[in-house]
């Protein structure tokens, strides 16, 4: 097989210029001018290597490599100069001092801004209530504060209260909105999201070109889901990339069973449109140049149809090279298409660098055009061709992207290619009738409606494929996160691809090379592993992380973080469980211990942090044993004292302070009810972990210690019915963390409990759920979520106007949510 790799180096070049610059945007000039130089200097060399000299022999091997390695430099230069180029030019215009001071003196501004995406539930963000609020992708035209007025360009996220009973914002639509508005962090697509407080107003109505599409996507979605089931809602998605009617449940399970790439609209759904042009063009006896005319037409209306997603404009871009370079008679190759689409579009936008789905359409591209054919030849040598091109197609993208995929989600599919096998004939069917369903309906509704019921069926069999997968046992395999997990699923997939894909030469050794393979795999698993419980996994998570609460179980382990002093609050009801945790954590001491009682789940795990500890802070001892636990600890070198309110310290730069129990007090002083309370402030972070307080502790600490308003707070006895609505209602927290096992028995989290964090807008995070959960502090007072696991969130059932929203991240850290 042989690959024309030459703008490989160049890809790669510019993909990782634009990745770092779009992080730091103020160097983008120095580094511009650096490798227009440096290009420069590339050409003027290979000029000079080509000037005739009086030589009879010609040049040697060796010289011309260095011509080759020269031009491929000056390439690599050259394209990393223009995206450099193309950062120092847009960046201040995406982001004008006008949108940073507003975002930075937190001022209600009202804003016009230009709708670019359908209104979606707004599940990405916790907090502010939430309930009922959409979000839609948008540019910021004009703002106005404090009597003065800015035009401007800014690419944001709108976050506001779902129109109830009018339309929400169509795409191309101008609308008005008061608000606030924050930055998010550097390298977004959106450089702020603007959380309105009214109710936008409409300035304008979208153009023509856009309103034909609204108008056809809106019919559209309204027909197919009045059909019966989960097909009606997924038809959408399949067709035409709307996925706005998909429950959370079916997204979860599309998600799970690695379905979810059918309703993304790429490189397929082109395919399958210009080949329908062709070929009717071809029936209708029209010239070639024609037929190429009409498609690109056709593939014009089509992207905005489905909207330009950097999937969508991938396949798009790419398509019309390939019909432009049919039309003039020279067709182009797969491979530099693909890599020339891609420098065409990071130089265009080089904010794609940091896209995960520009970067897992580029790689299942580049997957399928690689992978598919060899893996189908091999295939073949034991099964029927057709049988081994289905295999090999859904094969090849999972092997391709899921270096990508680990980033998002450490864990790999245990039945993705299964799953795609069983609903990936089905998807065409569902797109091609969907499709021509949905550009039918407003001139003949009747046949549209027929071919609505066709296509339902093939996209309820993929519903159904994606709901019973999901519910195997074990359909994710953990896997280290972070860039180690990555180097090492590379490094394992490729001598995969090496033992599989070898030559029929090379046949004979194909069993000990095998046999080498399922060894190394073996113990890069293990090793891997062992990577992922400490360095790995930590590298995934928000890197200013505050607090990370264990899954332990049926207790308590939180980990308070500022750089690298650690507290830790409670030790959970098992040693090794706990060091586990610390080690993903990577942490080997702990500056600050606090056992807030002395009940097994929060005391059990302490061998896993005798002997690390500088400070220990206990309750009241109720019998020897726990003097005896005092005793051990401070034989492993701790403090021990006893804790009280009133109680102060600090942890790096954090204040701690105790608010519970009264020192001297004769009641409320052991058990459950004597559980020392505590309370972190500082680094834009204002946490409270309540121990088991029940009911009446948790309102006697509302009377004699008003804890006021916090971010965090770590739910009191994993989530009892014996609360305080009151102190909660005080606390009105974004996030409760509720450590609780998934196999209790006594019904924790109670349905109570969760009502209540519901009313106030504060977003549950259970462990026994989402496993190890790790909060940090985010840009203009947000707060960054990082959970183990990918769980659904609904919405809180009350808004809180007061309340912060706050962005959620589930395995990844996301500023635009």
């Amino acid at each position: 097989m042989s690959l024309d790799l030459r703008l490989a180096l160049p890809v790669l070049a510019v993909w990782l210029t634009a990745g770092l610059l779009i992080g730091a945007p103020a160097e983008a000039g120095v580094v511009a001018m650096t490798l227009w130089l440096l290009a420069g200097g590339c050409a003027a060399l290979l000029v000079a290597s080509r000037i005739p000299r009086r030589v009879t022999s010609p040049a040697p091997p060796r010289f011309r490599s260095w011509q080759k390695m020269g031009g491929s430099l000056m390439l690599c230069c050259a394209g990393a100069a223009l995206v450099a180029t193309a950062v120092g030019v847009w960046a201040p215009v995406r982001l004008p001092p006008e949108v940073r001071a507003a975002a930075e003196s937190h001022a209600t501004v009202t804003a016009t801004v230009i709708v670019w995406s359908v209104p979606v539930a707004a599940k990405a963000f916790i907090g502010s209530g939430a309930s009922g609020r959409v979000r839609y992708r948008a540019t910021l035209t004009q703002i106005a504060s404090r009597g003065e007025t800015a035009h401007v360009s800014s690419p944001v996220v709108v976050f506001a209260e779902a129109a109830r009973g009018r339309h929400e914002p169509e795409i191309g639509s101008s609308v008005q909105l008061r608000g606030t508005l924050r930055t998010t962090q550097p390298g977004d697509a959106a450089v702020a999201l603007l959380f309105a407080t009214e109710t936008a107003r409409s300035l304008a109505a979208p153009p023509w070109w856009l309103q034909w599409a609204n108008e056809l996507r809106a019919r559209f979605k309204t027909a197919a889901t009045s059909l019966a089931g989960d097909g009606g809602d997924l038809l959408p998605g399949l067709a035409i990339g709307d996925t706005s009617a998909v429950s959370p449940a079916l997204d979860s399970a599309m998600k799970t069973s690695s379905l979810s790439h059918l309703t993304a609209v790429s490189g397929a759904n082109c395919a399958i449109v210009i080949a329908s042009i062709m070929l009717l063009g071809g029936y209708l006896r029209l010239r070639r140049a024609w037929r190429i005319l009409f498609s690109l037409m056709t593939l014009l209306g089509f992207t905005v149809l489905v909207t330009p997603e950097p999937s969508v404009l991938r396949s798009a871009v790419m398509a019309t090279l390939t019909l432009v370079s049919i039309g003039v008679g020279r067709p182009g190759r797969g491979i530099p298409t693909l890599l020339a689409v891609v420098i065409g579009l990071l130089v265009s936008d080089p904010w794609l660098a940091r896209n995960y789905g520009f970067a897992l359409s580029v790689l299942a591209t580049a997957g399928l055009l690689v992978l598919a054919g060899p893996l189908a030849r091999v295939l073949a040598q034991w099964m029927p061709t057709a049988l081994a091109a289905i295999i090999a197609i859904p094969l090849a993208a999972q092997l391709a992207c899921q270096p990508v995929l680990i980033l998002l989600n450490p864990s790999l599919p245990l039945y993705g290619v299964p799953a795609n096998i069983l609903a990936g004939p089905a998807a065409p069917m569902a797109t091609v009738v969907g499709l021509i369903a949905c550009l039918t309906l407003p001139v003949l509704p009747g046949v549209a409606a027929g071919l609505l019921a066709v296509a339902w069926l093939p996209s309820a069999w993929i519903a159904a494929v994606a709901q019973g997968v999901s519910t195997l046992p074990g359909t994710r395999l953990p896997w280290p996160g972070g860039p180690p997990g990555v180097l090492l699923l590379v490094a394992v997939t490729m001598l995969g691809l090496v033992v599989v894909l070898r030559g029929p030469a090379a046949r004979p050794a194909r069993w000990p090379a095998a046999a080498l393979a399922v060894l190394l795999i073996g113990l890069g698993g293990y090793a891997g592993s062992l990577i992922g419980t400490g360095i790995g996994r930590v590298v995934s998570f928000p890197p200013d992380w505050q607090i990370a609460t264990c899954d332990i179980g049926q207790g308590d382990a939180v980990v308070v973080r500022d750089g690298d002093q650690y507290g830790l609050v409670d030790v959970g009801p098992d040693p090794k469980l706990l060091s586990t945790c610390l080690a993903t954590l990577g942490i080997t001491h702990i500056n600050l211990l606090l056992l807030t009682h002395y009940d097994l789940d929060h005391i059990g795990g302490v061998d896993a942090v005798i002997g690390r500890v500088d400070t220990a802070l206990v309750g009241v001892p109720e019998n020897a044993e726990d003097e005896r636990l005092h005793e051990r600890l401070a034989a492993g070198g701790a403090t021990v004292r006893q804790a009280a309110r009133g109680d102060a310290g600090t942890l790096g730069g954090l204040r701690w302070k105790i608010l519970w129990p009264i020192r001297g007090a004769t009641t409320m002083q052991v058990g459950n009810p004597g559980s020392v309370t505590i309370m972190f402030d500082g680094r834009g972070i204002r946490s409270i972990f309540l121990g088991d307080l029940g009911q009446e502790a948790q309102d006697t600490l509302r009377r004699v210690s008003p804890p006021g308003r916090v971010d965090v707070v770590k739910v009191a006895h994993h989530g009892s019915a014996d609360q305080s609505p009151e102190l909660y209602a005080e606390l009105r927290a974004r996030v409760g963390l509720i450590s609780v096992g998934a196999t209790n028995t006594y019904g924790h989290p109670t349905d109570k409990l969760l009502r209540i964090l519901a009313s106030l807008g504060t977003m549950s995070v259970r462990t026994d759920l989402e496993g190890l959960a790790v909060v940090a502090p985010g840009t203009n007072g947000t707060l960054v979520l990082w959970t183990e696991k990918v769980t659904d969130r609904g919405p809180p059932t009350s808004p809180t106007p007061q309340q912060t929203d706050v962005p959620y991240a589930a395995g990844r850290v996301s500023g635009a949510g």
